[in-house]
């Protein structure tokens, strides 16, 4: 609240410079100073009242002065305390730009020595390069770990290589190579000839390529042992990634680059000799290879997952099973001649048969007077021939089971060798689902590859076949196939040639 005050007017206020105006023309001016009236004990309560209302407000007016001096002193000493934050922040401020200038200077500083060193390392570097590659540049390329690989390779992580070294070296026993990696030093070395224009890489200018020996070992013995990557990564100094990729490669190289000429139907030469190598043994004629399947253990899919159910596997283990099969014709010899790979493990033997290449190449006619002998999994047809599976059999039907029974032994050794050899087939994996028939095609290659060679095989890595044969529903799909069977039955009881097993 503002207080103001009221100021009384004197007569020359009044005169407003009239020069004809004079001082009687305020008469009434005294009166006004006596009272209009004339009472003078009335005006001098009046005036009494008056100073005392005065000497009030002039009391008001000095508390509110004080409030006011009050105010103005906190105001100026708010301000200065702004002032003075003020100038300790622009201290402040100053001190933190000079010490980041510093660093900045001191940042750069190292920056620049730091390109400096590294222009001169690139330097000398490349210097070294040229006078390598003018000097002796084959013997570089040839020697791993010749070269300037090895100082190129400081940021990779440091593995030891002992194991790999020690295998590769020339004085290491034939046979601890061979109980590694299943197969002897010469058909490994075979082996690395075949693929080294497949698998071969080119060293680069931050490292030397992975030889082609050690790219080979790295997947063979994974193969061999079944053993995981973290562990062939320890014994061959390499990184995880890099031996699955390894691996990888390699399957793939062996399946483009090797199947053609490992896994092949026989011509008509070959199919010669192998009919008659059947007939020595079981007396049955035009026999031109054994079938069987077998389930390879999975890890659940992701998709389709009863697709790849085992229901046979789940109910004897007792425990889950998840798989996919691998159909497969040999010769007497147990080698490899088809290989079907990869249908789900629900599907019966049958199913699998009908849904092979093989299947269709047969229905076309390609195998004339030949015999594919199976299990009683697996239909009578007009080119596979399978044994007798109903009850009450006569002394020929009995005959003719336990000779063709011989040809099917053929088949399961096979097979349990290619999974006692390759321990990777035996147990579930860490490849995918995908990439898995690769793998399984490469594992069978090796397989012939090895029995071609006559690579024998340890017995402590024999392995015990078993699995679960279903007899189709429609398992007569020829009437002239079973009197074909028959006419076999009656020929091998009549020359003598029928088994005694059931006697």
């Amino acid at each position: 609240m503002e207080i103001g005050s009221f100021t009384f007017l004197s007569p020359e206020d009044f005169s407003y410079n009239n020069t004809t105006t004079t001082t009687n023309d305020f008469s009434w001016f005294p009166d006004m100073e006596t009272g209009f009236n004339g009472n003078s004990k009335k005006r001098g309560r009046k005036d009494t009242a008056l100073d005392s209302l005065l000497n009030e407000e002039e009391l008001n007016k000095s508390g509110f002065g004080d409030i006011l001096s009050s105010i103005l002193l906190l105001d100026g000493e708010a301000k200065q305390e702004q002032n003075q934050w003020v100038t300790e922040t622009e201290q402040n401020r100053g001190f933190f730009e000079s010490n980041y200038n510093e660093k900045v200077q001191e940042m750069n500083e190292y920056f620049d020595q730091f390109q400096n060193q590294c222009y001169e390392m690139d330097e000398s570097e490349s210097s070294r390069n040229k006078r390598a590659r003018n000097s002796d540049n084959a013997v570089g390329q040839s020697q791993p770990g010749s070269g300037t690989g090895q100082q190129r390779r400081l940021w990779v992580k440091d593995r030891s290589k002992d194991w790999w070294d020690k295998c590769n070296h020339p004085d290491f026993p034939d046979e601890e190579f061979k109980r590694a990696f299943r197969m002897s030093k010469a058909t490994f070395d075979m082996v690395c000839e075949e693929l080294e224009p497949v698998v071969m890489k080119k060293n680069t200018m931050l490292r030397d390529a992975i030889p082609v020996r050690q790219r080979v070992a790295v997947c063979i013995w994974r193969l061999a042992t079944g053993e995981p990557l973290r562990m062939v990564s320890k014994r061959f100094g390499l990184g995880i990634s890099t031996c699955h990729k390894l691996v990888l490669e390699v399957c793939t190289a062996i399946k483009t680059v090797l199947m053609p000429k490992f896994v092949q139907w026989p011509d008509e030469t070959k199919t010669k000799r192998i009919k008659e190598e059947f007939q020595a043994v079981s007396g049955i004629p035009n026999v031109g290879g054994s079938m069987y399947t077998t389930h390879i253990p999975i890890i659940a899919p992701k998709a389709s997952v009863a697709a790849y159910f085992n229901k046979k596997h789940t109910e004897r283990n007792q425990k889950t099973s998840y798989s996919i099969t691998l159909q497969g014709v040999v010769d007497k010899n147990g080698v490899f001649t088809d290989v079907c790979i990869g249908w789900p493990g629900s599907m019966s033997d049958d199913q699998v048969l009908e849904k092979s290449a093989f299947y269709q190449r047969a229905t076309r006619g390609l195998l004339k007077d030949v015999w594919v002998v199976g299990s009683k999994a697996y239909p009578l047809m007009d080119w596979v021939l399978v044994p007798y599976t109903h009850q009450n059999l006569t002394w020929a039907q009995h005959g003719f089971n336990e000779k063709i029974g011989e040809v099917e032994k053929v088949a399961k050794g096979a097979f349990a060798r290619l999974k006692g050899r390759w321990a990777c087939l035996q147990k579930r994996t860490e490849v995918k689902l995908q990439e898995l028939p690769v793998v399984l095609g490469a594992c069978c290659v090796l397989h012939n590859i090895c029995e071609m060679r006559n690579e024998g095989m340890d017995p402590e890595l024999e392995f015990v076949l078993f699995d679960d044969e279903v007899i189709p529903d429609n398992n007569l799909r020829s009437m002239s196939s079973v009197q074909a069977r028959d006419h076999i039955a009656h020929n091998l009881l009549h020359h003598g040639l029928g088994g005694t097993g059931f006697l």
